[in-house]
């Protein structure tokens, strides 16, 4: 993957730049629904109930709303700074830590050679970036998902440079804030990175107890009945839910069987080809399928959830496949299964509210792991052309070419191609559904008008 040479010139590409964030931006405020910062405001009111009100955690509820606080405690531990900050000040903050967590990603991801993008390749990059709904959505609701990404990706990075004496620690604290990275303790298992995922599970184990010495009663709590009670998060069914447990609800098979027989199949393919991925030495593929496992296997994946499917791109540009990797980026980025909002029955209804767990899927089954293309058909044609000719006293033996060495699986990453994402046909109304994106307001268990504009920076003890 190489950086773009069109325009020839730094006026026409500095031009171009300025188009594409007009264009960028238009779409922005006009298409997609901006969200208020509402998952934020729900972080800040369990933080203000539980300090300065003497409430649970778990006590506080969105005015006007049945949702609360859903994370594991050690989360509200986490974030009681903003127990000393006001609303807007809470909401800089945490604009600021999404951007510094989404520079981590990309760097990452980039690889040792991220410099040869120059600034015209990633200012096309970030326009890309601004357009795909998973990162708006992180954005617009101030959710933790891109800060969770980034601990992840900090393992992955550590374990293909060499420098696995610290590897884990990201893990366990991404597992510890939420339970969906607790599958990455399983990649570390899977590919008996022993002391790895000893340091992840000791993180985790170690915050989750120091959440419970803090609030004893909400960690007793939510390990013995918030964390089962699906209802606490949202409807199983909505649109928003592109996991497989989603697809199924949406299909009215709420049957507990089926679900589990759909994702033990999905653990048995990641299983494979993360261990084929490993063994190539390219670590973040490896931790890409494990992303996408994450997001088909947990009851709810909400859109913004789909973060996680970044590194997935990352791995099809850097493998030669860009025009793969951009297509369905752009997909993503049009909020398509929204269309599908209000009826998501018939045939056009099951394939289309499930474009984004189609995609999900097709990635586990489909993403290149190993060399990139353009390598190994370098070292196919170097092989071919200096091979020496067959003697009876050495037969003839086919070039094999060459893995890449275990400490450098990151070399030739490469950043996700950006995608131009196309918006719906037109502006939609507002809706403040938590977990929704563009879509026409409706008056759904999960909507409330009042929803995302109703919180103030003083909320009502509980």
């Amino acid at each position: 993957m190489k950086a773009p040479k069109w325009p020839a010139t730094d006026r026409g590409r500095l031009l171009l730049v300025l188009m594409l964030a007009a264009v960028v931006t238009a779409f922005t405020v006009t298409v997609p629904l901006l969200r208020d910062w509402f998952d934020l405001r729900v972080y800040y009111g369990a933080v203000d109930t539980w300090v300065h009100h003497g409430g649970w955690i778990y006590d506080y509820r969105v005015p006007g709303t049945a949702y609360g606080f859903t994370y594991p405690p050690f989360a509200a531990v986490g974030m009681l700074p903003m127990a000393l900050m006001g609303l807007h000040t809470a909401i800089a903050v945490a604009l600021l830590f999404n951007l510094a967590a989404l520079a981590v990603v990309l760097r990452i991801l980039a690889g040792p050679h991220w410099r040869r993008y120059g600034w015209y390749g990633w200012c096309l990059a970030l326009c890309g970036l601004a357009l795909f709904e998973p990162l708006r959505d992180t954005f617009s609701f101030g959710q933790v998902n891109l800060l969770l990404l980034a601990l992840v990706l900090g393992d992955s990075w550590l374990l293909s440079t060499g420098r696995g004496r610290w590897a884990g620690v990201g893990i366990g604290l991404a597992a510890a804030i939420k339970l969906t990275p607790a599958v990455f303790i399983g990649l570390l298992l899977l590919t008996r990175r022993w002391r790895a995922a000893a340091v992840a599970t000791a993180v985790a184990l170690g915050a989750t107890a120091l959440a419970a010495w803090a609030d004893p009663a909400a960690s007793r709590f939510y390990w013995t009945e918030a964390l089962w009670d699906t209802s606490r998060v949202g409807r199983l069914d909505y649109v928003s839910n592109q996991s497989l447990q989603g697809v199924l609800a949406r299909l009215g098979e709420t049957e507990r069987p089926l679900w589990a027989t759909a994702v033990l199949l999905v653990l048995c393919v990641w299983a494979w080809r993360a261990r084929r991925a490993v063994a190539a030495g390219d670590w973040i593929a490896a931790f890409a399928l494990t992303g996408l496992t994450a997001c088909l296997v947990s009851p709810i994946t909400w859109v913004h959830h789909l973060v996680w499917l970044l590194p997935s791109f990352a791995v099809l540009a850097r493998a030669g496949y860009p025009r793969v990797a951009g297509a369905l980026y752009a997909v993503l980025c049009t909020s398509v299964v929204w269309l599908w909002f209000e009826d998501a029955s018939g045939v056009d209804g099951f394939l289309g509210s499930n474009t984004y767990t189609w995609i999900t899927l097709g990635l586990l089954f489909w993403l290149p792991v190993g060399q990139p293309r353009a390598d190994r058909a370098a070292l196919t044609r170097s092989a071919s052309a200096t091979a020496p000719a067959p003697s009876p006293a050495m037969p003839a033996m086919a070039p094999v070419p060459g893995q890449p060495d275990p400490s450098s699986g990151t070399d030739d990453a490469a950043a996700a191609g950006a995608g131009t994402g196309a918006g719906l046909d037109a502006a939609r109304s507002a809706s403040s559904e938590p977990t929704g994106s563009t879509c026409p307001a409706a008056a759904k268990p999960q909507s409330s008008s009042a929803r995302a504009s109703s919180y103030t920076a003083n909320p009502p003890p509980s």
